[in-house]
């Protein structure tokens, strides 16, 4: 079967692999908006509840910030930092009671040594290295004819192979986050039974764009790969 079936295929998947990402952030923006305006029983903010779990989990040493921005939060291993967002730390929402304790999840992570987020760290420098790198190798491997424009194709595929590594080594810290979130908020009582599939509604959202990130870069890595044999043919 000619090789110009599979690249036409494969862009049709790439295809369906943007339109995928653009209804995950659509779906988690539109979740978070949703249970933004559900307001927990016990009346707990974001802030206390990433405190509170910490605590619980003998971390004494991350401090917690308010950041601006939506969906802007996230925990910074480097400096121990736990940023919540404006819409997540002063909030007392079920929306923000799962954001902040997701994050303080990745927290515990650091803080257990969890060997995904350890790997997920290291790689960090290498995927920015591919991302900045590897397209363009790839154009500039376009213009060059025979072995030149080959040997540079294949350095900017090998680049761009670690920013797709990355996202798959982050689906796994993502996952076991926020299954230590939704443990953590039903063990500590923060949230009653009934308000817990709210919060749950949101983590899986969030980790639906993960998927979706992760499914686009294997697709656009395997598009690459056609192109670049097909062009060696």
């Amino acid at each position: 079967m000619p090789i110009f079936y599979y690249v036409d295929n494969l862009y049709f998947l790439v295809l369906i692999a943007a339109l995928f990402s653009f209804y995950a952030q659509m779906k988690v923006s539109g979740t978070f908006k949703k249970f933004s305006r559900v307001r927990n029983r016990r009346g707990y903010t974001g802030a206390q509840v990433a405190q509170t779990m910490l605590q619980k989990a003998g971390i004494y040493d991350v401090r917690i910030e308010c950041v601006a921005g939506s969906l802007t939060d996230h925990y910074d291993p480097r400096t121990k930092t736990l940023r919540l967002s404006q819409d997540v730390y002063d909030s007392n929402s079920v929306a923000a009671l799962g954001v902040a304790a997701h994050e303080t999840g990745h927290a515990i992570q650091h803080d257990v040594g969890y060997a995904a987020l350890g790997l997920r760290s290291f790689f960090v420098p290498i995927a920015n290295l591919g991302s900045k790198l590897s397209w363009p190798l790839i154009l500039i491997g376009f213009l060059f004819s025979g072995n030149t424009g080959h040997m540079l194709l294949t350095l900017g595929i090998l680049f761009f192979s670690f920013s797709v590594a990355f996202t798959l080594i982050t689906l796994p810290v993502e996952f076991n986050a926020s299954a230590r979130a939704i443990r953590m908020l039903e063990d500590y009582d923060f949230l009653d039974s009934d308000e817990i599939g709210g919060a749950k509604k949101v983590l899986s959202a969030a980790a639906m764009t993960y998927v979706a990130a992760a499914f686009a870069a294997v697709m656009q890595l395997l598009r690459l790969v056609a192109l670049v044999n097909r062009r060696s043919d």
